[in-house]
């Protein structure tokens, strides 16, 4: 199943690694964000090696719905609560931001990559209370949104906190542009990181800085990320013959969908789950049941799904690996919003390797204060975590384990695909490793 992005672009293949390197910064993945952090550091003549164990943008980059937006739910309301105003702001500073980067970047390189900017609403069918709540948030954290019940959506709402002067485009035509100059090795696949040396299964690079932007950590110590953090999938279809819409729009009840047009396709999202809790199927036909019946005349024309990385805190890790290695960076927990925080991560990492002061570094470094909120989703987490392991331990017939830690996988019929429930690695059915953090394929 491959994503409309996926589907319409070819990014050139680059060589793997061919021995032993020396460079300043070593990048561990190719998506976004890896590529948009070597890209800001060369800029700032900063000699970086990107290592990717697939393609080019052939991870979570190609099944996004590519929003550009500082809207992330209802975010802002909750982190004044959680984390003061201060930090709301600097969030939302740093989202702001990372739009307006997109644009300066798309305009000087002269990008074609259908970028457009519109507002981002956010909708609800029954509360509009809220809404007007995160509208007073979002204002005091500094962005314009104000609240309405005028959309252009197929159904009635009780109301929608609108975002203006967002953005939408194509990722891999972006991608592609960018990554164009910068020295990046394709199917070299790393096996370790000791310090500044990281070994591949085609050579060593050794460099003063190590960015680890792979969406999941794969090393479980130090950091523990893997503790920190679970996997969420999401599903999309696009459709033709439906309606355009005004803007992007993501609801806030459970088993909402997410709408964005990209040119005269319809994305419809929704239908998510803890990655490995897909017993029953059927979530590709559900989106499309809704979707169809509100644009009874469209045709379905493509469906894929994304992986996203869910935080205990609801805020990405953008900054030092650990204290323990002050020379290691991370970008992990994007949550549904990789686009922007990509950005955002290429220049808070960028500003941290170069040393210059980022007045948004504190509300995303991972060694933040924990709050309650954090510690109430730690307990989940582990418990879930602990059912999968202990299913791994008993000796069921048929049943495959996980490569990372040993938890017992489960079946997702809409991918065809084996998942780990505790910490959402996934394979084919024939073993091979598909999403981390797990490094090694199954033995079958």
């Amino acid at each position: 199943m491959e994503s409309i992005w996926s589907s319409t672009v070819s990014i050139e293949h680059r060589t793997p690694l061919d021995g032993d390197k020396r460079t300043e910064a070593v990048i561990i993945g190719a998506g976004m964000s890896g590529v948009l952090t070597a890209y800001r550091l060369a800029k700032k003549g900063v000699s970086c090696i990107v290592l990717e164990s697939d393609r080019i943008g052939s991870g979570q980059t190609r099944n996004t719905t590519a929003k550009i937006t500082s809207q992330h739910g209802m975010k802002y309301d909750y982190l004044i609560r959680n984390f003061g105003v201060d930090m709301a702001r600097q969030y939302a500073h740093a989202n702001e931001t990372a739009i307006r980067d997109y644009a300066h970047l798309i305009k000087d390189l002269k990008i074609s990559c259908d970028f457009r900017n519109c507002p981002a609403y956010l909708y609800s069918c029954s509360r509009d209370a809220v809404l007007k709540a995160e509208a007073l948030a979002a204002q005091q954290a500094g962005i314009p949104a104000e609240f309405t019940t005028e959309t252009s959506l197929p159904f009635s709402v009780q109301g929608a906190l609108r975002f203006p002067d967002q953005a939408q485009f194509h990722p891999l035509k972006f991608l592609k542009a960018v990554s164009s100059e910068l020295e990046i090795y394709e199917k070299t696949r790393v096996l370790s990181a000791e310090e500044g040396k990281i070994q591949t299964d085609r050579g060593t690079v050794t460099a003063d800085h190590v960015i680890f932007a792979c969406h999941y950590p794969f090393l479980n110590i130090p950091g523990y990320y893997f503790s920190r953090m679970h996997q969420d999938r999401s599903y999309v279809i696009s459709l033709s013959g439906a309606e355009q819409l005004d803007g992007m729009y993501y609801g806030i009840e459970p088993g909402s969908l997410s709408f964005r047009n990209y040119k005269d396709q319809l994305l419809v999202g929704g239908a998510g789950h803890r990655t490995g809790n897909n017993y029953e199927g059927g979530r590709y036909e559900s989106l499309k049941e809704q979707a169809l019946y509100y644009w009874k005349d469209s045709t379905e024309t493509a469906r894929w799904s994304a992986q996203d990385c869910m935080t205990l805190d609801k805020i990405p890790y953008i900054g030092r690996f650990s204290c323990k290695r002050p020379n290691w960076y991370v970008a992990t927990g994007f949550e549904k919003w990789g686009m922007t925080s990509s950005m955002v991560s290429a220049r808070l990492l960028t500003d941290l390797i170069t040393g210059q002061e980022n007045p948004d570094s504190a509300v995303f470094s991972p060694q933040r204060r924990i709050t309650g909120t954090a510690v109430q989703e730690f307990i989940k987490d582990g418990l879930h975590a602990a059912a999968g392991l202990g299913k791994g331990i008993l000796p069921t017939s048929g049943k495959k384990v996980c490569t990372h830690m040993g938890c017992r996988l489960e079946w997702n019929p809409d991918e065809e695909m084996l998942e780990c429930p505790c910490h959402g690695s996934r394979f084919t059915k024939d073993g091979a490793l598909v999403n981390g953090p797990a490094k090694r394929d199954l033995t079958l």
